[in-house]
């Protein structure tokens, strides 16, 4: 019988604690808050997810939120990141 080799990113997984289904958070940066409050409801239709403004930079040009929800598993969690990641109205998802 093969062993089951443990991928990095399950030993990551293990090692930040995340048991599925967990609350997640992504911080994102925008000079567009009107557009990415459009843009989030549009890409959550079926989802619930909270989303609070953090701060405004120094020279007021750019907002940062943060957007959290459940991920399922740890494909979700990647999928949401890469989907926001897509959006024209984000600079930086972190």
């Amino acid at each position: 019988m093969a062993e089951k080799v443990e991928s990095s990113q399950d030993q990551l997984d293990k090692e930040l604690g995340l048991n599925y289904p967990c609350n997640w958070e992504y911080k994102i940066i925008t000079d567009a808050k009107d557009k990415l409050k459009n843009s989030i409801k549009e890409l959550f239709k079926k989802r619930n997810y909270n989303l609070i403004f953090s701060k405004k930079s120094k020279n007021g040009k750019y907002d940062s939120y943060i957007l959290s929800t459940i991920v399922f598993s740890d494909e979700d969690r990647k999928k949401i990141y890469e989907d926001l990641k897509k959006d024209k109205n984000i600079k930086i998802i972190i």
